[in-house]
């Protein structure tokens, strides 16, 4: 064989390798991108399609309306108050949860003894389903037979019992604390991983210096949780605004819309007002919304995690 042709061939060699790396990541890729547009990015355009029209969900009824749905949202009150709900149970959800799953991560990283059955305690409200969970808290809330009324009265704090979920003005709050008391071992969990993983080296250096835990905390173990600190704030942000099972089993969204939130609004739209396409703008509306408020989170957070 000439010089030439095992030139010709080395150089064809080299030209179906190039060839064959750039295809492998379009192959090793094609099967999680079919499966996005099949379940995410279609049923996504298609609500916003959805969105544009006027159809109850049944027949072939539907009927091209514009821009007429997105218009009533915006002077929906009923669906801002549902998306106030949400930014509050965003809010008190990173300031309540996060710190006391802190708190419980380092109490149970420093235990020795027991500390496996703390563990199992802590975690067992994260077992519960949603639904056993908001069945629970309806009858302890109850203002008749609820032990919570029953321990006031017995205090002989009558005057402090409540109508929890029944009274606009303490359903929220009620619905609040308990999504927070769900969700901290979840978050202890992440901080306690996090934990785990630091140094236990600099630890005991830090205590042969004369350092006391509380500046060990603050200056070392602190900054090493940076990153899981952004991480549970978008998670706590994101589940908050799509909350749905828990809030709709305690209060249905009520009284008088005081604790609904915009997945119940949607679901009462969608499956009792049969209004689909009303229904997939709120569903639009709040993928918008969620969207914005992860990335100003994302930004925020990045920016707290830079000044520590």
């Amino acid at each position: 064989m000439s010089d030439g042709s095992v030139q010709s061939m080395t150089l064809r060699s080299r030209q179906s390798y190039r060839r064959a790396q750039k295809l492998a990541p379009i192959v090793f890729l094609a099967p999680a991108i079919i499966l996005l547009s099949v379940f995410l990015l279609y049923p996504l355009i298609y609500s916003f399609e959805l969105s544009f029209l006027d159809w109850n969900g049944l027949g072939d009824g539907a009927r091209f309306t514009g821009f007429d749905n997105w218009e009533r949202l915006l002077s929906d009150a009923v669906f801002w108050q549902s998306a106030l709900n949400n930014i509050y149970l965003a809010v008190f959800s990173v300031l309540i949860q996060l710190p006391i799953a802190v708190l419980l991560a380092v109490v149970l990283d420093e235990a020795s003894k027991g500390s496996r059955i703390l563990k199992i305690l802590y975690f067992i409200p994260l077992l519960m389903s949603s639904v056993a969970l908001g069945v629970l808290f309806k009858n302890i809330f109850d203002p008749n037979f609820g032990p919570i009324n029953s321990i006031l009265t017995e205090l002989g704090l009558y005057d402090w019992t409540q109508d929890w979920l029944g009274d606009p003005d303490f359903a929220l709050g009620s619905v609040i604390a308990v999504v927070c008391w769900q969700n901290v071992p979840f978050y202890m969990v992440l901080f306690l991983a996090a934990l785990s993983s630091f140094p236990r080296e600099i630890v005991e250096a830090a205590n042969l210096d004369g350092a006391s835990q509380s500046t060990i905390f603050w200056r070392l173990k602190l900054p090493h949780l940076q990153g899981t600190f952004r991480t549970a704030v978008l998670l706590a942000v994101i589940g908050s605004m799509r909350y749905f099972d828990l809030v709709y089993v305690m209060t249905d969204g009520g009284p008088e819309h005081s604790s609904e939130m915009m997945a119940t609004y949607m679901y009462h739209t969608v499956f009792n007002s049969f209004e689909m396409g009303y229904g997939s703008t709120i569903a639009s509306a709040m993928f918008i919304i969620i969207t914005v408020i992860a990335a100003v989170s994302m930004r925020l957070s990045k920016r707290f995690e830079t000044e520590i």
